[in-house]
């Protein structure tokens, strides 16, 4: 039977088993890099998770044993994002074409000229509602868990959802 992820993170901090770390980064590096593909530029991706991965590594003994893990780590990985795009909002770079840089393929699937489209339409999305969709649509977290992780009220996200679900169909149908 496996260990959970909330197991396997406090016998990390408390024990240092590197085999407890390798478990985690074997569970959630796909998970991390489909995330932030999907919520950034897809050339930062594979960076994003390192860090994140890192910041797990380093804030191991702050895991609180009655924490969840996953709500934990995807806040790490929201934060390590923001602070990513705060630092190239201080410096412009000329805008991402979607259709010239393609989604890397994280496993089987490749991209599609639906995912295209989906892509495109989800960078038109304010980054609170792109962050919701992608958290809940595609990384398939409960609203409670994205609420908690993003430290705000259920409802607040459900709300957040909802505008970003009618923009996102009104936009696809749009590009029929």
């Amino acid at each position: 039977m496996s260990s959970s992820d909330e197991s396997l993170m406090l016998r990390y901090a408390e024990t240092g088993d590197s085999s407890c770390f390798e478990e985690i980064f074997r569970r959630y590096a796909e998970r991390l890099h489909a995330f932030f593909v999907r919520t950034g530029p897809p050339e930062h991706a594979a960076d994003l998770v390192q860090i994140t991965l890192m910041h797990v590594h380093r804030a191991r003994r702050d895991f609180r044993a009655d924490g969840r893990f996953r709500p934990w780590v995807y806040a790490i990985a929201a934060n390590a994002r923001r602070e990513l795009l705060r630092g190239r909002a201080r410096r412009p770079e000329a805008a991402f074409d979607l259709d010239r840089h393609p989604e890397p393929a994280v496993g089987p699937a490749t991209s599609t000229a639906a995912d295209r489209l989906v892509r495109r339409a989800l960078a038109t999305l304010p980054e609170p509602q792109r962050e919701v969709v992608v958290l809940h649509w595609f990384q398939d977290l409960p609203f409670a868990e994205i609420a908690e992780l993003l430290g705000a009220s259920e409802s607040a996200v459900k709300v957040r959802a909802h505008r970003a679900y009618q923009a996102l169909a009104a936009q696809l149908t749009e590009d029929r």
